[in-house]
This record gives structure tokens, sequence and C-alpha cells, in this order.
């Protein structure tokens, strides 16, 4: 098992520092996330030769490793112009990922969720170009279901995992999305069942808090105007909101889970060390017990 860090709240660093500052935290890991100088959310990847040789002579330099690389493209986008730049940065990025020798990519469905028939055959589209080119580099993929995606929930999302039906193309569970994966209409969230339901596929999850946006009769929180399509979640540190942390952690040790566990705090950027810091311990201690 590989534990992570994205270094989100590390992205204003220049990269070497970046680097250095998650080998200091004591991480082996890192999952590399957007940050402008390399890989912006949404547009052509930026890095070239020099950025590339650069980051893997800092990750030999501080004994760190790439678990997974994680760009976010509109590949399930239903307009057509989008959906097509976006199969272009992800060919760029396979082949930077390539070039960084990591094995992994792991990334999001995207599209809209008011079109999700369009966006989902969109995504097929985007499949049958980019799927020959993750075999062809001998690179792994890992989907999470994601909030205000064409696909927000974790069954209907593990499904459509086995059904692109690639031994190398599997689930991620994202716990901060926890209350939107469980279903619109559900209060609670049956962590254990979810994880279950992924079983084989269950190769990765991303670690953090968040509240329960359902709760108190859906009070919780009060988005204005009423009825907003608007959604919402946190990535906090263990313990500060309300994912079943137990139930969570207790369910990967009888799953015998073998994949990529990566701290994903973003809350916290005034105390970015110390917040992955104690990730690192409690994730460290949990799955090691």
């Amino acid at each position: 098992m590989k534990i992570a860090l994205d270094p989100y709240m590390l992205r204003t660093l220049p990269m070497d520092d970046m680097v250095r500052t998650v080998a200091e935290l004591g991480y082996e890991y890192i999952e590399l996330s957007p940050r402008e100088d390399f890989m912006p959310f949404f547009l052509h990847p930026r890095a070239d030769d020099e950025r590339i040789a650069a980051l893997k002579k800092s990750l030999r330099t501080h004994g760190v490793q790439l678990s997974s690389v994680l760009p976010l493209y509109k590949w399930s986008s239903p307009d057509e112009t989008e959906r097509q730049a976006a199969v272009r940065y992800w060919k760029r990025m396979i082949e930077i990922t390539s070039d960084l020798e990591c094995p992994l990519m792991n990334s999001e469905f995207n599209g809209r969720p008011e079109r999700a028939a369009e966006s989902e055959a969109a995504f097929w589209r985007s499949l049958e170009e980019l799927l020959p080119l993750f075999e062809r580099e001998g690179i792994a993929l890992n989907l999470e279901a994601h909030p205000d995606d064409f696909c927000e929930e974790n069954t209907p999302a593990v499904d459509l995992v086995r059904a692109i039906n690639k031994p190398w193309v599997n689930y991620l569970y994202c716990a901060p999305h926890t209350f939107h994966l469980s279903g619109a209409a559900e209060v609670g969230a049956d962590i254990a069942s979810m994880m279950r339901y992924a079983g084989d596929k269950l190769q990765h999850v991303h670690i953090a808090d968040s509240f329960n946006h359902k709760g108190s009769s859906g009070l919780r929180y009060i988005l204005n105007p009423p009825g907003t399509p608007a959604r919402i979640h946190q990535h906090l540190d263990i313990g500060q909101g309300e994912v079943d942390w137990d139930a969570f952690f207790a369910t990967l040790r009888e799953l015998d889970f073998d994949g990529v566990a990566t701290a994903c705090v973003f809350a916290w950027e005034e105390r970015a060390r110390e917040s992955s810091a104690f990730m690192l311990d409690r994730i460290t201690k949990e799955l090691a017990a």
C-alpha cells in the first residue's frame, strides 16, 4: 500500500521546494495534482521536457516517488469542441506521466448532471480514443465520482467503472464526497456498504473529512436562492467533520486494501504542514492496525 500526499496546499511553492517539503513531512509518495506551472485545471499541460526532467531530479534528490498523477479535463463534456480539446490535453498528460515513469493516473468523470446521458456518451467517445494510449504506455487509471459530475453516486460509478471492462481501470472512493456518494435522498451514509460494493475494484482512496450537508433536515448549510443546484462539501482534517472513520478504516482493513491512500486536505493552507503531518500519522496508524 502507498500513502501519498496531494500537495495542492503546497502548490505555490516552486516544484523542488514542494517535493522537499513532502519528504520532510515523512511521506514517501506524492499524488501530483493540478498546479499552474505544470498541469493546470482544464487546460493543456504546461510541462515541457525541462520541467519534467527537473521534477524527476527533485524526486530522486529528496527520495520521494509519484504514486499517481491527477489531471482534470472536460472529457465528458456534451460540447464536442470542449470534449475534443480535453482529449488532446489527456493525450499530452499521458505522455508526460509516462516520461515521469509513473504507473497510475486518476481523475473524475466530469460532464454535467443535468445532461447525464449526453455526458456519458461523450465519456465513452473519449475512452475509445484514450484507452489504447493508457494500455500502450502501461498506465493504470482510477476514476472517482464527484459532486456535480454526470455520475455523482457510488453504486452507478462503480458500475460504470466495471463496464469499462479493463483490469487496470479501477475505482477511487473519495471520503469527503461520502454524503454525495450515498445518494440525494439518503440522510446518512453507509460507508461500509459502499466500499464493499466496489470490492476488488476499490484500488484508491482519498482521505479527508466533510460535514453531512443533508443533516438537520437539510439545513446544515443554508444556500440561497432556495433550491439552488450547487453542491457543497469540504476537505478537512480527519475528525473535523462527520465522516464515519471507524467504518471507513475498518472496511479498508476488512477488504485487505493494498492500493493508494491519498491525504487530500485542502482547507488549511495557513497550516498546510501541520495538517499534512497529522494526516500521515493518523492514516499510518489506522492502516497498520
